[in-house]
C-alpha cells in the first residue's frame, strides 16, 4: 500500500488532525468563552495579542456600599473544592492572678542585712553598696569575737608566766588566726598558697627567736621578715596572673606575712610585759563590745585596759607602769578592732581578724614599752 493510500485512510478515520483531537476530547477540553469582570476599573487592559504596559489606571480607593458588594458577590460561581472558612473565635482573656497569690515583697529591716544581689555592677564592692543605701561600711565584730579574743589573751597570759614554750601554742593559734583573717578581709578567699606562705613565715620567726639569745630575739624577727618579703616578691614574679592582680595578691601576702611575724614578738618581749599587755587587750575589747555611744565606748575600753594594767602590773614586777602599759596596749587593740570593722566584713571575718588583729597590733606596743619599763 502506498503513502497516498495510508494518507487517505487516516483522513477517513480522522487521525490526521494531531494528538488528543478526537471529538470527545475537544468536548472535554473546550473552555468557556471569556466573560468582562463587573468591576474593570482596576483591570488591566491589552489590544490583541500584546499586554499593554504603558496603561497605568488610576485607583480610587473608595469604600463600595454595602449593597453593591453583596449585589457583586451574589452571584459568584463557587468553585470546586473550596469550602468556607469556620467563624473566628474571639481569644480568650487572660484570667487575673488573684491579689492573695502574689508573695509579698519583704523590706528589711533598717539594721539588718540586705538580700544578696546578682545583678548590677560587678564590681561593686559590699562597702559601696551600704553606702549608696545609706549604711556604714563599719561593722564592729561584736560581743562574741571580743570574748575569743579575751580568752585567747588570757591563754597568752598563762603561758608566758610559765615560759617560752607554753607561750609557743596560743601564739602559733594567734598567728595562724592573723594570717587567715587578713586574706579574708581583703577579699581573697580561698588563698590557701598565701595563707599556708604567711604563716610559714610565722614559723620560721618563732624557731629563729627560740634558737638565739634574747639580745637577738629582735634581730631574728627582722630577718625573718625581710627574707619572707624578699621570698613573696620572687614568687609573685613568677605567676601569670595580671598586673593588678599580682599587685594585690603581694601586699595581701607581705602585709599578712608581716602581722604574722610581728605576733613573733610575744616570745622576744619582757614575760611581765607580755602579761600585763595580753590582759589589758583582754579587757579593753570587752569593754569595746558593750552596748554604749561611740565616744563613751572608747573612753570606758581605755579605761578598762589601764585597770587592767594596773591590777597585772601589781602581780608583776612592773607595779603602778602597768597603767601605762595598759593604756598603750589598749590603744592598740582598738585600732586592731578598728581594722577588723572596715569594708563591710563578713562574718567570718570578724571570727578571724576581729579576735586575731586587736593582740597582734598591740604586740610592738608591749615589746617597746615593756622594754622600757621594766
Amino acid at each position: 500500500m502506498s503513502d497516498d493510500q495510508y494518507y487517505q485512510r487516516d483522513q477517513q478515520h480522522g487521525y490526521g488532525q494531531g494528538y488528543g483531537s478526537e471529538p470527545h476530547a475537544q468536548q472535554q477540553y473546550q473552555q468557556q468563552p471569556y466573560q468582562e469582570p463587573a468591576n474593570t476599573q482596576d483591570a488591566q487592559t491589552w489590544q490583541g495579542q500584546t499586554w499593554d504596559t504603558q496603561y497605568q489606571p488610576q485607583v480610587q480607593h473608595q469604600q463600595p456600599h454595602p449593597q453593591q458588594v453583596a449585589a457583586e458577590t451574589a452571584y459568584l460561581p463557587q468553585q470546586s473544592g473550596a469550602y468556607p472558612l469556620p467563624p473566628e473565635t474571639p481569644a480568650p482573656a487572660p484570667e487575673p492572678v488573684p491579689a492573695a497569690t502574689v508573695p509579698p515583697v519583704a523590706t528589711p529591716a533598717p539594721d539588718s542585712y540586705s538580700a544578696p544581689t546578682t545583678m548590677g555592677n560587678a564590681r561593686i564592692t559590699d562597702a559601696q553598696r551600704a553606702r549608696a543605701e545609706g549604711r556604714s561600711p563599719i561593722i564592729p565584730p561584736g560581743a562574741q569575737p571580743a570574748g575569743l579574743t579575751a580568752v585567747l589573751g588570757l591563754l597568752l597570759a598563762g603561758g608566758a608566766a610559765v615560759g617560752p614554750y607554753a607561750l609557743l601554742v596560743p601564739l602559733v593559734i594567734l598567728q595562724a588566726v592573723t594570717a587567715a583573717g587578713w586574706f579574708r578581709l581583703n577579699g581573697m578567699w580561698p588563698a590557701r598558697q598565701g595563707i599556708a606562705l604567711a604563716f610559714a613565715g610565722a614559723l620560721v620567726a618563732d624557731v629563729a627567736v627560740l634558737a638565739v639569745d634574747d639580745e637577738y630575739a629582735l634581730p631574728a624577727i627582722l630577718g625573718s621578715l625581710g627574707a619572707w618579703v624578699l621570698l613573696t616578691v620572687v614568687l609573685q614574679l613568677r605567676s601569670y596572673a595580671g598586673a593588678d592582680e599580682r599587685m594585690q595578691g603581694l601586699m595581701a601576702t607581705v602585709a599578712s606575712a608581716s602581722l604574722a611575724i610581728i605576733a613573733t614578738g610575744n616570745l622576744a618581749a619582757v614575760p611581765d610585759a607580755v602579761i600585763v599587755g595580753a590582759l589589758a587587750v583582754a579587757a579593753a575589747t570587752v569593754a569595746r563590745a558593750l552596748p554604749l555611744p561611740g565616744p563613751v565606748s572608747i573612753v570606758v575600753a581605755l579605761a578598762a585596759g589601764a585597770g587592767a594594767g594596773i591590777l597585772a602590773g601589781g602581780l608583776t614586777d612592773i607595779g603602778g607602769q602597768g597603767a601605762l602599759l595598759g593604756l598603750g596596749a589598749g590603744v592598740c587593740a582598738l585600732i586592731g578592732l578598728r581594722v577588723a570593722s572596715y569594708d563591710y566584713p563578713s562574718r567570718f571575718v570578724h571570727m578571724t581578724a576581729g579576735v586575731a588583729l586587736p593582740l597582734t597590733v598591740a604586740v610592738p606596743a608591749i615589746y617597746l614599752l615593756g622594754r622600757a619599763l621594766a
